[in-house]
């Protein structure tokens, strides 16, 4: 059984971990630590996740509603409890969801095992980010992954982290099992994925870009997306075939994660 352990004092060292998540999601100060917040986010964790949690921290007043996945928690997981105002202190902001866990990220994946894992399937995509520093654009950006069959996302090192509390509340969860690597420059994975042998789709409104419901899909493939506004930079453009989503005329923005959401889904309807 799940040990639960009351906390009285906000100054209590074994919630270190939550002091201020606003403040350190703010300031990247989590370490090797990130935060999950919500029971959908847990859930996930608890029945898919690959990360391991380091502790539990809930709302007194909620856990006999969350009494089941309570006692889902893996065995020596402590459950930490406190009131409401207390947690609410201890967070820094008002915790409406009454719930917050700590997991351990450990060691990162590496971005050609995933390429060459991809690669093995007799069919796989691959969503690379570029520039996406929106928490929201990137949660949406898993969230879209995860629904239409991505094999995994590739984040270059300015993209932000998808263990932020937000983007994994964005993305339903998907960023804590869907197998990712952050790291590294777009122009180094654009050139790790093409000598692995994908086809490279660089999604861009301009256009004498090919139309994305022209083509035949290929079996291997990787899609690019960029910051919201800029968009990808010349460089990456070229470094594949530039793609576009037909729209009405005067009009040739969406928001990256949904053009993503667009050009996924094209994929996805081919292969099944």
């Amino acid at each position: 059984m799940t040990i639960t352990r009351s906390i009285k004092d906000a100054s209590d060292p074994r919630i270190a971990a939550y002091t201020t998540v606003r403040e350190r999601d703010r300031l990247n100060a989590h370490g090797g630590r990130f935060i999950i917040e919500g029971k959908i986010a847990l859930e996930t964790q608890l029945t898919r996740g690959r990360f391991a949690l380091e502790s539990v921290f809930v709302c007194e007043t909620r856990v006999h509603a969350l009494g089941d996945l309570i006692a889902s928690i893996p065995e020596g997981v402590p459950v930490y409890t406190a009131a409401q105002g207390v947690l609410d202190t201890i967070a820094g902001f008002p915790m409406h969801r009454g719930l917050l866990a700590c997991g351990l990220k450990g060691v990162a994946q590496n971005p050609e095992t995933l390429i060459a894992a991809a690669r093995a399937k007799p069919k796989s995509t691959l969503l690379l980010c570029a520039d996406i520093s929106n928490h929201d654009n990137i949660g949406a950006l898993f969230r879209n992954g995860a629904a239409f069959g991505a094999d995994a996302l590739l984040l270059d090192e300015r993209c932000c982290d998808p263990l932020y509390r937000k983007a994994i509340r964005v993305s339903s969860g998907a960023s804590l099992w869907l197998p990712f690597a952050h790291g590294g420059t777009a122009d180094g994975l654009l050139s790790a994925v093409k000598a692995a042998g994908f086809t490279v789709w660089t999604l861009t409104p301009r256009d004498n870009a090919a139309a994305l419901n022209t083509l035949p899909v290929p079996d291997h493939l990787v899609l690019v997306v960029g910051a919201e506004g800029p968009g990808l930079p010349e460089t990456i453009i070229r470094a594949g075939l530039p793609v576009r989503i037909p729209m009405q005329d005067g009009f040739d923005s969406l928001n990256v994660a949904t053009a993503a959401a667009i050009a996924l889904a094209r994929v996805f309807s081919t292969r099944t």
